[in-house]
């Protein structure tokens, strides 16, 4: 079953990009990630308390975990679901936060002490290349230049979450970490809707299905999962299972929600897969 999680992964956290339309045509974004992750952090609760898991812990460690879960679930969540409500293409918001996989690699070596060799750096800028592709025409044009940044804010804020929680040493149970990361989602998004926008939720059976969709596949099942990988794997082998995400996310928008690409986008689409592939897979060092 643990040979699976990769698989599963990918495919529930790719079905988070098509669930989150629906959703922000219902809500605000920040007030529905708020609700979203009072439900998770409340539910991991719930599953420590009857499984008899200790959520007590170090001050260190509680706050390592919180400001793990403003990194996955304010910065890049929030970033994301933003993006969309704009008007950024699902397809094209998966494929710029998918690019972490390149981004992990490199900065892998002097934070994690892993060492990147040059078939990393050529996947980079196959990467960036195809991301540029896809964008470069169309920024300011079709795509919304604040969704385009805030879909980046995305990509450096779940590259360093990644690698942050490689790094620290956190003896939590893992449903105790989820509990407190779910937390600390919680609270960033709350902040936001005090500080910069207003509450609005219609809770329609669109948003209903859509928000348990996220709270409990992808919440629940994919993040678990991603954590656990993250937590047995080194960084870089954990994220290669990202590369997968972009092909598939589109699959699924191409499938429920009518979205097309152009040629221009798929060849990019195409480039960045390659790139992200290559950067995470493991080669031979040359000699000569």
């Amino acid at each position: 079953m643990v040979k699976l999680f990769p698989v599963i992964f990918v495919l529930l956290w790719s079905s988070a990009f098509i669930t989150t339309k629906p959703i922000i045509d219902y809500s605000d974004p920040f007030a529905a990630l708020a609700f979203r992750f009072l439900f998770v952090s409340l539910g991991f609760f719930l599953f420590s308390y009857f499984t008899k898991k200790n959520i007590k812990s170090s001050k260190e460690n509680i706050v390592q975990s919180i400001l793990s879960g403003v990194l996955f679930h304010g910065f890049y969540l929030g970033g994301v679901f933003y993006s969309i409500s704009i008007g950024m293409p699902t397809g094209i918001t998966a494929l710029i936060v998918t690019l972490q996989p390149v981004l992990t690699n490199i900065l892998a070596g002097p934070l994690l002490k892993e060492k990147v060799n040059i078939f990393q750096w050529i996947g980079m800028v196959l990467g960036f290349t195809g991301a540029a592709l896809v964008l470069g025409f169309e920024i300011g044009e079709t795509l919304p230049l604040l969704g385009v940044i805030a879909a980046f804010i995305s990509l450096f804020a779940i590259t360093f979450s990644t690698l942050w929680q490689k790094k620290i040493d956190n003896s939590l149970p893992l449903s105790a970490s989820n509990m407190y990361q779910a937390i600390g989602g919680c609270l960033f998004h709350i902040l936001i809707i005090i500080f910069f926008t207003s509450p609005e939720i219609t809770f329609s059976l669109t948003f209903i299905i859509a928000m348990s969709h996220q709270i409990f596949l992808v919440s629940f099942g994919a993040f678990t999962i991603l954590m656990y990988l993250i937590k047995n794997n080194s960084a870089s082998k954990t994220v290669s299972v990202f590369f997968l995400i972009p092909p598939t996310s589109a699959i699924i928008a191409w499938i429920f929600l009518n979205e097309k690409l152009s040629s221009l986008d798929i060849i990019g689409f195409i480039i960045a897969t390659i790139g992200v592939f290559i950067a995470t897979r493991k080669f031979k060092e040359i000699k000569n």
